[in-house]
């Protein structure tokens, strides 16, 4: 086992679960900018411009789908790692090559992006944004 490409690898994974993190943080602050801009565009009794609230659904996909890519990419580079450390089952491992970081080799639906869209922390967060978006805006117009 090779220590040196063990902590590659988990460098690699770290900096995938940073930018799936930092995803998280832009998310919330693009839609914070569009529900304050939705708040100022009120005057008196008349509530703000809805439009704000459905154009906030479409950063909030895109970044939905950034952070997917960085989750399914950190799974591919967990799956690496524990074929690289030979933890995994002998029938599931891949062999790896000295410093080798073959992420093709890891396909199906395990490892795809839809997978990671489906995960209870993606939905939870961005499934609950885009609904809260979708329902908050009609109950305004």
């Amino acid at each position: 086992m090779n220590e040196k490409h063990l902590e590659f690898i988990q460098s690699n994974i770290s900096r995938m679960n940073q930018c799936s993190f930092q995803m998280k943080g832009w998310a919330v602050t693009v839609l914070s900018a569009f529900l304050a801009i939705f708040a100022s565009s009120a005057t008196g009794d008349k509530t703000g411009n809805t439009m704000y609230l459905f154009l906030a659904i479409v950063p909030t996909a895109l970044f939905w789908i950034l952070d997917s890519i960085y989750l399914s990419k950190e799974h591919k580079m967990i799956a690496l790692y524990n074929d690289v450390a030979k933890v995994s089952k002998e029938e599931d491992r891949l062999d790896i090559k000295p410093y080798e970081i073959p992420l093709l080799k890891y396909r199906g639906w395990k490892y795809s992006v839809f997978k990671a869209m489906l995960s209870p922390t993606e939905i939870i967060l961005y499934g609950t944004i885009i609904l809260g978006l979708i329902l908050f805006g009609v109950l305004y117009r």
